[in-house]
């Protein structure tokens, strides 16, 4: 992916983010939408991950292009 089409997937996960919490507010989510909600979080997650390594590389002067994207479990273990 490049970058234009990392943002345009953050948008849309983002947008289904917000669908998801607006459609419950007040109400709490089920078991099944939290863990959508969850799902949705970490796919945001490894697309912000993998945007910001593919500009640190161009900063760098090195080919964003090998940029990976890393796994759930790499990604959530970061310290913020």
């Amino acid at each position: 992916m490049n970058d234009q089409e990392i943002v345009a997937e953050i948008g849309r996960l983002a947008e289904q983010e917000h669908a998801l919490e607006q459609a419950h507010v007040g109400d709490g989510l089920s078991p099944e939408d939290t863990d959508k909600l969850r799902s949705i979080e970490v796919a945001l997650d490894r697309c912000w991950d993998l945007l910001r390594q593919r500009r640190a590389r161009r900063s760098a002067g090195q080919d964003p292009d090998n940029a990976a994207e890393r796994p759930a479990s790499v990604v959530e273990h970061y310290q913020q």
